[in-house]
């Protein structure tokens, strides 16, 4: 017996005043699908398996590099997170697993355990922090990290790596995700060579220390906190990483890392060819790394991710089984709400990714009719299947309209009510 953090009663009075215009909509799309020879239950069924992990910092108010303004009843540790994401797992039925980071989320491995286990969550992939200094550390991360001059300040963000790993064994994760902030604000202030020669050197250590069953996912970006260079600032650099390595190691995508115009889309079906997508960090951007809502501001791009997704998924790609998270920073809503419409925007991409008719997009491709192969995208992008999304939420025990039942629960009122406010002031994410 799950802790349940929504009432049973108040999903269930939810749906049941909105169970007869969903059957109904649910019903009109599915003769739609038919007409194109599409199963809307296998469909359903499709997008009900298909999870992504929310992370332990996104339930908490993030902020810029001016300031943070804390929102009510936020999380006051790992335990408080927690059960924000349960929240959101309650009422979407998507988001059964959470990315913990460390150090921000330490504690003992046994309580944690215990923690996810009563809210019916599991934990993903493990995240390390080397970008910023830990309350008594003996070197700081000012000038690097695992590409550090210092041979001990790399040591010391290489034993980080290894204990994320270890507590991450404790608790069922099978992945470590390493993203730095090493790079150089000048030119000429860092040797580009060897300090990438440093960071592979580092890095192999901790591959060292990986179980069997785990994978290793290094994570590019193009720039901050180091504005002149990064030491792993695009998918080559992330590539080159991934294949120096080993079978373990692949490369993660973060939709947010890349310059505006980016072609993401073909970046994914670069490291799915060579097999070396590890996963995604879900999020969106206007400018780089904005870490907005997932498809807020391109959700067409979104789509056009998961088209290769599912073009892979057809054509069983082996090994293929990418790890999905959501990594965004929530300044001005809600971050449960936005948590949840995230959760569910990445389930439409994948639902509408779904209903490419494969065949008609396969000929118009072998035939060079540009036309009609986009307009076959299109037409699935098009598709309204909102009722695909609310009917797996329904019938798995969540909301047919999560946010509207979270706003009824009260939930934000209840926790704001048990947890002492938190003064603002400060920059940066939580």
């Amino acid at each position: 017996m799950t802790d349940q953090m929504i009432s049973a009663d108040v999903i269930g009075e939810h749906n049941k005043s909105n169970e007869a215009a969903l059957g109904s909509d649910y019903a009109a799309l599915g003769e739609n699908l038919s007409r194109r020879g599409i199963d809307i239950e296998a469909i359903t069924k499709k997008v009900s398996e298909f999870f992504v992990a929310v992370p332990s910092w996104g339930v908490g108010t993030g902020g810029t590099r001016f300031a943070r303004f804390p929102g009510q009843g936020e999380p006051r540790g790992i335990f408080d997170k927690l059960e924000d994401c349960s929240v959101i797992n309650e009422l979407t039925r998507a988001t059964p697993t959470v990315s913990l980071h460390i150090p921000w989320d330490k504690t003992d491995p046994k309580d944690l355990k215990a923690k996810g286990n009563s809210l019916g969550l599991g934990f993903d992939a493990m995240n390390s922090n080397t970008f910023s200094d830990a309350p008594g550390q003996a070197h700081s991360y000012k000038y690097g990290s695992l590409s550090h001059t210092d041979a001990a300040t790399r040591a010391q963000a290489v034993e980080h790596n290894i204990e994320c790993i270890e507590i991450g064994n404790a608790i069922g994760s099978k992945a470590l995700t390493v993203w730095i902030g090493d790079g150089s604000n000048f030119p000429g202030q860092a040797n580009f060579t060897r300090q990438f020669e440093r960071y592979l050197s580092s890095m192999a250590d901790i591959y060292k220390a990986l179980p069997d069953d785990w994978r290793l996912f290094s994570e590019h970006k193009m720039y901050e906190p180091a504005f002149y260079s990064t030491v792993v600032q695009d998918w080559g650099s992330n590539l080159l990483i991934a294949q120096t390595l080993g079978d373990k190691a692949f490369c993660l995508v973060d939709l947010g890392h890349h310059a505006p115009n980016t072609n993401i889309e073909m970046i994914v079906a670069r490291l799915i060819q060579f097999k070396k997508l590890g996963g995604f960090h879900f999020n969106d951007s206007k400018y780089g790394d904005d870490d907005l809502d997932a498809g807020s501001i391109d959700p067409y791009r979104l789509f056009l991710v998961f088209n290769e997704l599912v073009d892979a998924e057809n054509r069983g790609v082996k090994g293929f089984h990418p790890a999905h998270m959501i990594d965004q920073s929530h300044n001005v809503t809600d971050p449960i709400e936005s948590l949840i419409s995230s959760a569910n925007e990445i389930r439409r991409a994948y639902a509408q990714a779904l209903i490419v008719d494969r065949k008609a997009l396969d000929g118009y491709q072998q035939d060079n009719d540009a036309l009609m192969a986009t307009d076959t995208l299109k037409r699935a992008y098009r598709t309204d299947v909102e009722p695909i999304l609310a009917e797996a939420r329904r019938r798995a025990g969540g909301a047919i309209d999560p946010i509207a039942a979270y706003r009824k629960s009260g939930y934000r009122k209840k926790v704001a009510g048990e947890r002492p406010a938190v003064v603002g002031g400060s920059g940066g994410i939580v």
